[in-house]
Parts: structure tokens; sequence; C-alpha cells
């Protein structure tokens, strides 16, 4: 697991893909935030919180994350690398898992920057103890957890994808379907069918913990959503060994 982990890491930075998706994360973010006009922009809202970033990142995970995840298996299939790493004597969970940490690495480097974005705040506004610091790390455990769902959803459409184009374009529609697309089927609805529909998206339970509340419901949600799809991508991958 350790070297498939070390392998991703690699690669990642050896080929510039962390810097550039790393460097996007922060330009996109820091524009919509601080300087465009619009929803998101900080400065704008008129209230001491980084609820525009909340709103804003999922959705830039949506093209950045399939971005990192799609090389994952497609691209090492191609390469032939993937019959490489099968043959070795390391298990199917551990080459999953590997790649997965490997991800959540690259994703948590891209978030540690902005919490400079609370420093920034702070320093803005006047009544120090207007800002809730247990919202905000709350809020951005949320955002964390978003993008190791869309990580895990674009491993397994990675492993199920023979190219790295088609598994960018699924795992981003799918991502988002996750996300936000079952609110709108939710809509079609009303009372208990309703909340039931919009509880299996993720914006929901994300908008929970934006108010600084971690259910135990919230985390299950994520915890289950996840481990259902590293459970599939290691089924597959183990199914198609050589």
């Amino acid at each position: 697991m350790l070297v498939i982990f070390k392998h991703e890491i690699r690669h990642f930075f050896a080929h510039l893909t962390g810097y550039l998706i790393i460097g996007l994360f922060l330009l996109i973010s820091g524009l919509f935030l601080w300087v465009l006009k619009g929803p998101y922009n900080i400065l704008d809202n008129g209230f001491a919180d980084l609820s525009g970033f909340y709103m804003l990142a999922p959705l830039v995970f949506l093209f950045l994350i399939p971005a990192i995840t799609m090389r994952s298996f497609a691209e090492e299939k191609r390469t032939g690398t993937f019959e490489l790493i099968m043959i070795k004597p390391i298990s199917s969970w551990h080459v999953v898992i590997g790649k997965f940490l490997g991800c959540a690495c690259l994703l948590l480097l891209a978030l540690l920057p902005t919490l400079s974005y609370i420093w920034t705040l702070e320093s803005l506004v006047v009544d120090k103890n207007s800002l809730d610091i247990g919202v905000l790390l709350s809020s951005y455990f949320g955002l964390f957890l978003v993008g190791l769902a869309y990580i895990t959803i674009g491993l397994f459409l990675s492993a199920v994808s023979q190219n790295q184009v088609i598994a960018f374009l699924i795992t981003l529609i799918c991502c988002w379907l996750v996300y936000t697309g079952l609110d709108g089927v939710a809509s079609l609805f009303s009372g208990n069918a309703y909340s039931l529909i919009s509880s299996l998206g993720m914006r929901s339970h994300l908008e929970t913990m934006a108010l600084g509340v971690i259910s135990l419901g919230d985390i299950l949600y994520f915890a289950s959503l996840i481990g259902l799809f590293l459970y599939l991508t290691t089924f597959f991958i183990k199914t198609h060994r050589p």
C-alpha cells in the first residue's frame, strides 16, 4: 500500500499534475471569493463567513478531482503499467487504498492554503468574536469529506474505463448527480419522498456541516458512500487481475 501511495505522489508532482491542480484550485477560488463580483464574493457578502467558499469549492472539485482520478487506472491500462502492478504480491485492496490515499493527500494539500482565508477574514472584521472557528473548521471537514467521496467515485469509474477522457467525463457527471443533481429529482416530489431523495445527495449534508453541526448521520452518510465505492473498485480490480 505504501509503495502505491508513494508512486501516486511521485507521479502527481513529477509530471506537474499536482502543482497544476493545486494552483488552479487556489486561483479559481481566489478569483471568485475576492476579486470577481458575484454570489461567492466574500467582500460583497456583508457577512464574516466563508459560505461563498463552501458553495464554490464542491463545484470546482467537480472538474479538478476527475482530472486527478482519471489516470489512476485508465491511463495505467493504456500504458501497460496496470498489468505490472497487478502481478506484484500486493492485494487489490492495498492497491486501491494506496491510490485513494495519494489522491486524498493532494486534496488536502489543495485545501490547506485556503485556511489563510480564515486569517484574512479575521483581519477584515471589527468584532473578532463574530467569527465562529468551530463552524469554519466543521465546514472545512465537510468539504474534505465531499472531496474524498468524489475521489472514490472517480477511482471506480477510472477502474472500469479504458480511456482517460471518458473516465473524466463520467466522473464529472456522476459526482454532479450525487452532489446536487438529486435535488432536482427531489423537487419533483413532496413530503417524505422529497426528504428521502434530498438526503441521498451530498449537498444537504455539507450544508448541515457548514452550520457547525457534525451529526452522526452526516458522518455515516459520507463513510458509507466512500466505503461503497472503495469496495466496488476493489471488487472490480480483484475480478480483473491477470
